[in-house]
């Protein structure tokens, strides 16, 4: 069962506020890091609409507020309240809450929050203190900083699909990663800037803006790919579940499944070897290093494949396991989030929530000695928090809430 949290402050951005202005994945995601660690997140978000994942659904949480699991995945731990950004008393309003924020993330196109004056060098030229993130599809320069773009597109057009799916010659195409990766990766890469951009305002007192276009933080993470091509000079091409520069390191069928087998040394290969009943292999040349099994892929596979599918799948983990040979199950999630490591280390716990009771969240993955991630809020309702903020952090009075209010300001 998912572990109830503990609601109690603290972590290591106590006292570093963040203003959210960013929608959909990439930047909600960054600011949700922050808001674990510690952090004040405030997500601005449209009235009425909010947060277009918002309206990603089904499936909605329960109680049916209208929000979707989606919208769930990237928000906890913020509040939220409303402002039109296109009317001028509500960018009066962020600029008086940026003037209280340390951070503002923002995923808007490239030169859409100048013309209300809230983009990096007027929010900056006010407050030079503040650290200014912006993430979008292309960046604040270049011949495509202009274009909008979605994860998929980056996916596609920076590479990862080409890299990702069943070879060509046995009739696969590119395949899109099942989550969206591209822009998840984007936003872990801005949480991290901003920290480096936080410690950097210790030693001179200024803030800065961090610009992270989704398309280069997709290139980047190409990781050992990306180099295969720049160093080797050769394009790659898909491999299914195999490794580009490790074999045998792939998905092999067993009589009743599957399995993901992971050898990383030549030690772990000679093991692999005897496991099947094939202790030659480990000394024939073709096979005995990993870069002869590179280049003899198909033969080694083959082999390999004719034996795994003797044998049950749990018989083969009991037995590579027990080898301290890498090697695991194909599980959906319902077995992943079954897995006894799961309950072990509390991955999945329970947030309150106004309407629905209580809601699961998978935990974030670090765990700190002494600032511990924090569980502080669900997932907020749009606008929960509008009034709490106006009138506790920036000292509005009633009359001038209830102006904006009618105004359709919030």
């Amino acid at each position: 069962m998912p572990e109830a949290v503990n609601k109690q402050a603290g972590g290591a951005l106590d006292g570093v506020r963040v203003v959210d202005l960013s929608r959909i994945l990439a930047g909600p995601w960054a600011a949700q890091l922050l808001a674990d660690y510690g952090a004040d997140v405030i997500k601005i978000e449209r009235p009425v609409t909010g947060d277009d994942t918002r309206q990603w659904g089904p499936p909605w949480i329960q109680g049916d507020t209208g929000d979707s699991a989606y919208f769930c995945a990237a928000n906890r731990n913020k509040r939220s309240i409303t402002c039109d950004l296109a009317h001028p008393l509500g960018q009066q309003l962020i600029r008086d809450l940026v003037a209280t924020a340390d951070v503002v993330i923002e995923n808007f196109r490239a030169g859409a929050l100048a013309r209300y004056g809230l983009d990096a060098a007027t929010l900056r030229g006010l407050y030079p203190s503040l650290i200014y993130c912006t993430l979008s599809a292309y960046g604040q320069h270049g011949p495509r900083a202009g274009e909008a773009g979605y994860d998929a597109m980056m996916q596609a057009s920076g590479g990862l699909m080409s890299i990702t799916g069943e070879p060509a010659e046995a009739g696969g195409r590119p395949q899109k990663v099942g989550v969206a990766i591209a822009d998840i990766m984007a936003g872990m890469y801005a949480a991290t800037a901003i920290l480096a951009a936080l410690n950097a305002r210790h030693a001179t007192g200024e803030g800065q803006s961090i610009d992270v276009p989704l398309f280069d933080s997709q290139l980047a993470w190409l990781a050992n790919q990306g180099l295969n091509y720049l160093i080797g000079g050769i394009v790659p091409g898909r491999l299914g579940t195999a490794h580009p520069n490790i074999v045998p390191y792939q998905a092999f069928e067993t009589s009743d499944g599957d399995l993901m087998l992971a050898v990383g040394n030549d030690r772990q290969f000679a093991a692999c070897a005897d496991i099947v009943d094939c202790p030659e292999l480990a000394l024939d040349a073709r096979f005995a290093t990993n870069a002869a099994r590179v280049s003899h892929r198909r033969e080694l596979v083959e082999l390999l494949a004719e034996r795994f599918r003797t044998r049950p799948t749990e018989s083969w983990l009991t037995e590579f396991r027990a080898r301290g040979v890498p090697v695991g199950p194909i599980n959906d999630l319902a077995a992943a989030f079954a897995d006894p490591h799961v309950s072990a280390n509390n991955l999945v716990k329970r947030l309150p929530h106004p309407l629905a009771g209580e809601l699961p969240t998978v935990a974030n993955p670090v765990r700190f000695s002494a600032t511990a991630v924090t569980y502080r809020r669900s997932p907020p309702l749009l606008g929960e928090h509008t009034q709490e903020v106006l009138a506790a952090e920036l000292g509005y009075r009633p009359a001038r809430i209830e102006e904006l209010r009618a105004a359709g300001v919030i």
